[in-house]
């Protein structure tokens, strides 16, 4: 935090607001809790005010899940309310997606940042490329599978989610498209899903993080900077519910592209930071 003036740190703050606005709006319109947007966002607030580079990713994603609580509570409520979600579906992952957090939070304790950095860049553009370019004949089957493949889907979605920071509808979604589930459907899941999952994280990266308190910013706790939380969180969550009604005036092709190339533009950002 040394060598920033107040004029900066107003403008950065001031930033962060805006950004919130637009993580509301996309965690409502996708599904995503936003962490797609805020991750990006937070990696260049903390490169410019210092973050050392080898815990900078892992405060990114931590600060990302906390974030994201309240607007994923207020998405799913609004989706649930118009009857979308797939509770079936989120009573089979639920357990083993907290399990998949966890085990995310073992890793982020002894992996270095470009583990975050690549796999946020890798699932991101897969999905990008099965969203813009994929049919509706790309599918794995009509119906989901037994418990035991449900529960490695719901792990396989929680780990990713605590290592990029989001709430796993980015790979939830995807999934449940795959086995035939309309996308509105599974944007709704996957904000319910994205309750425990965020949650979870954020106390399994605190706790990851705690060791390495010395090189983090004032007012963090672990890989969680509750000053990101207290200016991002009020702002996302007020503009969720809005996305969430603009989602569903949308066709279901429309959201496809719109997710797809906003995925593509994330991807890009985080491959320029890995050269």
């Amino acid at each position: 935090m040394l060598g920033v003036s107040a004029g900066e740190i107003a403008l950065l703050v001031a930033a962060v607001m805006v950004e919130g606005i637009a993580t509301g709006i996309l965690a409502g319109l996708f599904g995503i809790g936003g962490g797609a947007i805020i991750v990006p966002v937070l990696y260049e607030i903390f490169r410019i005010l210092g973050v050392p580079e080898e815990v900078r990713m892992q405060l990114c994603v931590g600060t990302s899940m906390a974030i994201i609580i309240p607007t994923t509570i207020r998405s799913y409520i609004t989706h649930n309310a118009k009857g979308m979600v797939l509770n079936d579906v989120m009573r089979a992952w639920a357990v083993p997606a907290v399990l998949g957090v966890a085990a995310g939070s073992v890793i982020a304790y002894f992996a270095p940042s470009t583990v975050f950095k690549v796999v946020f860049t890798v699932t991101v553009t897969i999905i990008a490329i099965k969203l813009l370019f994929g049919r509706d004949s790309w599918k794995i089957a009509d119906q989901f599978p037994g418990q035991p493949a449900m529960a490695g889907y719901g792990f396989l979605v929680g780990i990713t989610s605590s290592l990029m920071g989001v709430s796993g509808g980015s790979v939830s979604n995807m999934i449940q498209t795959l086995y035939g589930k309309p996308l509105h459907n599974a944007v709704a899941t996957s904000s319910g899903l994205g309750v425990p999952i965020t949650i979870a994280g954020t106390i399994g990266l605190a706790l990851a993080g705690w060791s390495k308190m010395a090189l983090l910013p004032p007012f963090s706790i672990g890989y969680v900077s509750l000053l990101g939380v207290a200016v991002m969180a009020p702002v996302s969550s007020f503009a969720a519910p809005y996305g969430a009604l603009l989602a569903h005036r949308l066709s279901k092709r429309q959201l496809e592209i719109a997710f797809g190339i906003f995925l593509l533009l994330v991807s890009a950002r985080f491959v320029v930071s890995l050269l």
